[in-house]
């Protein structure tokens, strides 16, 4: 029995201890650089919206938040990456559905896309557009439908990513319409933009942020939106809603995230700078340019959200034939 209480003892001793060094460390974050990780390559849209946030974030904590691009792996590289990070509050995720929810529902990989993390704030939320190269002589989404019917696998899309929002959007789209189309996926939004401007591939569904200056310009041409209403950005384009096809109207959801077991005072530091930025008028002016919706969901809420779009994501992948054996 005494033995039993020594070793009793030691343990409480061992987690108190832990539990203070825990302690001692949130009170003197950040005492350095802090590093945001996003999944998907430079110049897209997910990294505008990382600079802005962490543009902000530095001026309210008083450290620098430098942003970090790792693309690839369908969004895992990077969301592995801040996986194993050390849960000390200096390496942060700015993650989507990809990295987190879909990805790992479609293929084995090395971390757990919800309990591997802690998350912090739901950060913004980005409908998509139909867009496609003007060589493809189409002016609305049912001449394009009508085109793929008479070229089953001929039209080529290009997304942001395996299992992302643009990759799913547009394979629900395809099976509601009853077309088939050959799916072509990139690092990120950027790349992807690219090939469409030079007709490599036919058409994408793709974030607001990354297609808007080009429709505008007339270098590609927008058929539809993903949003629940017209957006004042591109008033003329009508919503998948409108058009019928409203349940493929997916979305590029952000979040920012740590890794799990980051300690509490870090993470309520960090909820309450993000609170903070969404009510900024520059930052507001930075998020709607790109077409994306501001969000202010607590941690819970933000891990509640996850989990349910990995639910609904469950049945759609499952439509789709995409789920891993």
């Amino acid at each position: 029995m005494t033995l039993m209480i020594a070793k009793l003892t030691r343990r409480t001793l061992i987690v108190a201890s832990m539990l203070a060094v825990g302690a001692a460390q949130a009170q003197s974050w950040p005492a350095r650089p802090v590093t945001i990780v996003h999944p998907y390559a430079p110049g897209g849209p997910a990294d505008t919206m990382a600079r802005a946030l962490a543009q902000q974030l530095e001026s309210r904590l008083k450290q620098p938040f430098i942003v970090d691009g790792k693309a690839g792996g369908a969004a895992t590289i990077g969301t592995s990456l801040v996986a194993r990070a050390k849960p000390d509050g200096y390496t942060l995720l700015m993650g989507t559905s990809a990295g987190h929810v879909v990805t790992p529902l479609m293929q084995k990989i090395a971390y757990d896309g919800i309990a591997d993390f802690s998350f912090i704030a739901m950060v913004a939320n980005q409908p998509n557009v139909v867009v496609v190269h003007p060589s493809l002589g189409v002016d609305s989404l049912k001449a394009l439908i009508d085109l793929a019917r008479k070229q089953p696998g001929k039209l080529n899309y290009a997304s942001a990513g395996m299992g992302g929002a643009t990759h799913l959007g547009a394979e629900a789209f395809a099976q509601a319409a009853q077309i088939q189309l050959t799916h072509v996926p990139y690092s990120g939004a950027a790349p992807a933009m690219k090939d469409l401007l030079g007709a490599q591939v036919q058409m994408a569904m793709l974030n607001l942020a990354a297609t808007r200056a080009f429709v505008a310009d007339g270098k590609i041409k927008a058929l539809a939106y993903g949003g629940q209403k017209r957006t004042s950005l591109l008033p003329g384009v009508p919503t998948l809603e409108e058009l019928g096809y409203g349940n493929t109207a997916t979305a590029t959801w952000y979040t920012l995230a740590a890794p799990r077991d980051t300690p509490a005072p870090i993470i309520e530091a960090l909820r309450k700078a993000v609170a903070d930025t969404a009510n900024d008028p520059a930052y507001q002016r930075v998020l709607a340019a790109q077409g994306a919706e501001i969000s202010s969901l607590s941690p819970a809420e933000t891990t509640a959200f996850v989990q349910n779009d990995k639910a609904a994501m469950v049945k759609l992948l499952g439509t789709l034939n995409l789920l891993a054996k």
